[in-house]
């Protein structure tokens, strides 16, 4: 088997599990409510403190002064 071969298998493998984890827990209403509460955190912590220090990131190379 080949790299690419090999490569390609696990990449199918892997979205195989994720469709199945997908069915899942849209199925089942208590992991559904856990996902959801999950992407809500996500979404209202992780995305903002990544946007702020790419913000800081883009004004320091700029090459303006720091504020």
């Amino acid at each position: 088997m080949t790299e690419q071969t090999a490569q390609r298998v696990a990449n199918v493998a892997l979205g195989a599990a994720a469709l199945g984890a997908t069915f899942v827990i849209a199925r089942t209403p208590r992991l559904r409510r856990m996902a959801m509460g999950l992407a809500m955190t996500a979404l209202t912590s992780a995305i903002p403190a990544w946007l702020a220090r790419e913000a800081r990131h883009a004004w320091a190379q700029s090459g303006r002064r720091e504020i």
